[in-house]
């Protein structure tokens, strides 16, 4: 079964911070401490929060709106990576690993008026040091991301495009869904280059895959928008 979470359905945003998946088991006055040495941010469609190549080692929290990570390769082609909501924790990576080099990806605002926090490496863990439970609770979270990492690059070797197709169009829905009389509108904001890219597939075979479906009356497409009439025929083909 696919539960959408309604946009609309984010918390007020004091507690957005308190509902990551790093912060959630902390108790609330610990957590308000670190609300306030958060810089905030609102930001307009198009706009970049960090870029491939910068040095910065801030970790930023998105507490509304969408974003997605993009790669730009030596030759200028361009990957999505993937895509982020509210309440999720953006560029991590160069706060805990200072010396590893450069961000390897771009963060680019997909929603008007998103809002995101940024937190500096020196005030992160000067607040652990007084609360080093919550490191744990990190963790957690970095290991959530190497293990969807590792399932991802499984798919691309195990899973055909339509299968991969059928899994990103759940995860979308899952993710950002919101119920309509029909079934489930997933407001994705892509071009069909990126969600090819996103799949990790050719355009016109990710085309083909979306007129099956359609043909099926599995989904409908209007735009940048898709209506998913049978999630459960979509979840059993992500299977085969």
């Amino acid at each position: 079964m696919v539960v959408a979470r309604k946009s609309c359905e984010s918390p007020a945003e004091d507690d957005v911070l308190m509902q990551t998946a790093l912060f959630k088991q902390i108790p609330k006055p610990q957590a308000e401490q670190l609300l306030g040495l958060l810089k905030e941010y609102t930001l307009p469609k198009g706009s970049t929060i960090f870029r491939q190549g910068d040095t910065d080692q801030r970790m930023y929290l998105l507490k509304r709106g969408r974003v997605k990570l993009v790669r730009q390769s030596p030759d200028h082609r361009v990957q999505l990576l993937s895509i982020h909501g509210w309440g999720e924790i953006l560029g991590e990576i160069p706060v805990f690993d200072p010396r590893g080099g450069p961000r390897t990806a771009s963060a680019v605002v997909m929603v008007n008026n998103s809002q995101v926090a940024a937190l500096e490496h020196d005030d992160l863990f000067a607040w652990l040091n007084e609360h080093p439970r919550v490191a744990i609770d990190m963790l957690q979270v970095l290991a959530g991301r190497l293990r969807a990492n590792n399932e991802r690059i499984s798919d691309l070797v195990f899973m055909d495009v339509p299968a991969r197709l059928a899994k990103t169009l759940i995860d979308l829905a899952t993710r950002f869904g919101e119920p309509v009389e029909k079934g489930l509108m997933v407001p994705h904001d892509l071009t069909q280059e990126e969600l090819a890219q996103l799949v990790g597939a050719s355009r016109e075979t990710v085309n083909k895959a979306l007129m099956d479906f359609s043909n099926r009356k599995w989904i409908s497409r209007k735009g940048r928008t898709i209506i998913i009439y049978h999630p459960g025929a979509l979840i059993r083909r992500s299977r085969m």
